[in-house]
């Protein structure tokens, strides 16, 4: 039997409009991702989400410094899946360093479905992390995002190329 959960990478206010590194159509992908979770949790499908942070020491320049507005989660996602816990990590991959592995092996999961930002980086990184062979993640294609359309276009083909599947938010959770 497939046990999925869903991991909602980086969704973090430095990444919309007003904060300090502006993604490509961060609201259409906020507003994505709010219908993933909800369906998600209307099959009782775990969610996770993950959150980058920077140490303030790394110096000037970049965005996410702990304790700062930019690094929050953004806080409609925080509303949507108020329970779900928060993974912090300090590199693209989610698995790299953090307790990722560990809760999905406790929730007994095979089978993950990545959402958030930025493509190409944070989501093709765990996507083709060794780490997540053993979950056979899927990518809902409309509910990530990056700096620009080519960008995020290049990002999804070299996932798919390797083995990753592009879904649906619907077909996903099928």
């Amino acid at each position: 039997m497939t046990q999925q959960a869903l991991i909602v990478i980086d969704i973090q206010n430095d990444y919309f409009k007003a904060g300090k590194y502006a993604l490509h159509q961060t609201e259409v992908t906020l507003t994505q991702n709010l219908k993933a979770i909800e369906l998600a949790k209307g099959k009782n499908i775990p969610i996770i989400h993950i959150q980058h942070l920077v140490s303030p020491e790394a110096g000037e320049g970049l965005f996410f410094y702990e304790n700062s507005h930019g690094a929050e989660i953004h806080a409609d996602i925080l509303a949507a899946a108020p329970d779900a816990p928060i993974i912090t990590k300090r590199h693209a991959d989610c698995f790299e360093k953090t307790n990722l592995d560990e809760i999905l092996q406790a929730l007994n999961v095979n089978e993950i479905i990545l959402t958030g930002m930025m493509t190409h980086n944070c989501i093709t990184h765990t996507a083709l992390s060794p780490a997540a062979a053993r979950y056979q993640p899927k990518v809902i294609e409309e509910c990530v995002c990056t700096t620009d359309r080519i960008t995020h276009a290049l990002a999804l083909d070299a996932m798919q190329v390797r083995g990753i599947e592009m879904s649906t938010i619907e077909k996903a959770f099928a």
